[in-house]
């Protein structure tokens, strides 16, 4: 293991100070790296990975037993740890972890000119958990190696800057493959894989440009606190009684949301029968408002913390799972379609702060010379839960398929009878139900988390609502709907009784009455 740690950092040579231009020339390469990874993501994963699979012959269960086995390798991050300590090298770990792993990429894209549908299922089973085995060293050493290069300062504003920049591209390059996808089915309607092997193989290129950049940006030594042995170094995490806080409010809220994400494709093609093309748009749609809302929950975080995002992003987020619900009632109706629109706005807009907020409250919370063992611990936490969603998902998906469940208001007189339609539910809708739930008490567990440096008094939350409306009064002159949007958020943390923390400065803020006016 020496002689490895000596070869790798003759490659990639370490530095114990990097000047200011020094900084922001790798800070650059850390988003250049982003973008090319969002690239590859892009292309390879989500709208486009259901698809495929499903051509393939997935059921709902292989499409969540897909998304489990992905994450699920994610708690390799532990033992990842072990190559971290003993190499301390994290970019050289980086580098040949991810390059195996993007290579999988390729074995994809080759399915459909090498196998039958059914074998072809199997590869992609195969290829999907050795590129996250690879991709779950590659978190572990990555996130470590970003502890140290970002000033705890920036988190918010960096991330939030490399986050909307990925983002940007993640939308265009998935309304240009949808596109091209749409247009290759009616060109090409009995090959319909190989469309997506030419998606794959851009993927490919694109991911191998970001090892590129991962190559040659530079990395602080590694400031250990002590020599400590691999099972002293994993249980420090789990002994801190505020990390260990962090990771049950994460272990409920990652199981809570992807026990019902990765079927909202699903859902979508398959219970609505929706284009592919019309996914696409909404799915652009989803990452415009993130894009515009990166800025906002970054400027949130630093200025109050990322408790604070988390909160109120969680609630529109789980409130917006609930609403799936209602696109169906039992089935399609008029208001579909306006649903699905206002659906994914609104997963646009949380999903930017709880994206944001989560990776960066780890980061803070992990000590100086000790982040990567309470990385790869909340990783792993994330990936088991996040990993068994999914797979429950899957087994319910299928168990409920014959389920129904309704509920009316019924008010009867002399003269008639009033019918009023409250919540139907069936098929995957029982799904959604399950995780706001779960969601929504994951949110109360975050409640005992305390961020470092911020001062933990409590303050109304609309008076951070009433933030967000200044932020968007440059993005809308609808009064009106402003006020109507912060409405649920409030009722919501007025019957739950959530409280957030002050300002880092102790200061109460103005009022949201005065904010607001």
């Amino acid at each position: 293991m020496n002689s490895i740690a000596r070869k790798l950092e003759e490659k990639y040579p370490l530095t114990d100070t990097l000047s200011d231009e020094e900084q922001e020339a790798a800070l650059g390469l850390v988003i250049k790296n982003g973008i090319t990874a969002q690239g590859m993501v892009t292309f390879t994963t989500g709208i486009f990975l259901a698809d495929f699979a499903l051509r393939l012959g997935a059921s709902n269960f292989h499409i969540g037993l897909l998304s489990a086995t992905r994450i699920f390798c994610q708690t390799l991050q532990i033992p990842a740890v072990y190559l971290v300590e003993r190499l301390r090298n994290r970019r050289g770990v980086c580098v040949y972890s991810a390059f195996v792993s993007r290579f999988m990429v390729l074995v994809i894209a080759l399915i459909p000119f090498f196998f039958d549908l059914k074998t072809g299922l199997y590869v992609l089973f195969l290829a999907i958990i050795l590129k996250a085995i690879f991709a779950s060293i590659v978190g572990c050493s990555w996130n470590s190696w970003m502890k140290d290069m970002v000033p705890h300062d920036r988190l918010g504003q960096f991330f939030g800057k490399r986050l909307f920049y990925t983002t940007l591209l993640g939308m265009v390059l998935t309304l240009g493959a949808g596109l091209f996808i749409d247009w290759w089915m009616k060109t090409f309607p009995q090959a319909t894989l190989q469309g997506y092997s030419l998606l794959y193989l851009v993927g490919f290129f694109s991911g191998m440009l970001g090892v590129y950049y991962m190559s040659i940006t530079p990395e602080p030594r590694i400031k250990l606190e002590g020599e400590h042995g691999i099972l002293t170094t994993l249980k420090r995490p789990f002994e801190n009684q505020n990390y260990r806080n962090l990771l049950i409010f994460s272990m409920y809220w990652n199981f809570a949301v992807n026990l019902a994400a990765p079927f909202f494709t699903v859902f979508l093609l398959k219970r609505l029968e929706m284009s592919m093309f019309f996914v696409v748009v909404l799915s652009v749609l989803s990452q415009l408002a993130n894009l515009m809302f990166f800025r906002i929950w970054g400027n949130f975080a630093d200025r109050f913390s990322n408790k604070a995002v988390i909160a109120i992003s969680g609630v529109l987020y789980i409130l917006t799972t609930l609403a799936w619900t209602y696109t169906t009632f039992p089935e399609k109706h008029f208001l579909t379609i306006p649903l699905l629109v206002l659906i994914h706005l609104m997963l646009g807009i949380s999903s930017a702060g709880v994206t944001l907020a989560t990776g960066n409250i780890g980061l803070k919370l992990a000590p100086q010379g000790g982040s990567t063992s309470f990385m790869a611990s909340l990783n792993f936490v994330n990936s088991l839960s996040a990993g068994l969603g999914p797979f429950v998902g899957g087994l319910l998906a299928e168990a409920c398929s014959q389920w129904k469940f309704s509920w009316d208001i019924t008010w009867g007189s002399a003269g008639s009878d009033f019918h009023f339609p409250v919540l139907s539910l069936s098929q995957l809708d029982f799904l959604f139900f399950f995780s706001f739930f779960i969601g929504l008490y994951g949110l109360r567990r975050l409640a005992h988390v305390k961020e470092a440096g911020k001062i933990e008094d409590s303050i109304d939350v609309t008076d951070l609502i009433a933030e967000v409306l200044v932020e968007m009064r440059a993005m809308s002159t609808m009064g009106g709907l402003r006020y109507l949007g912060r409405l649920p958020i409030v009722l919501i943390f007025e019957v739950f009784k959530l409280r957030l923390p002050k300002s880092s400065n102790g200061q109460n803020t103005p009022s949201s009455q005065e904010k607001i006016l």
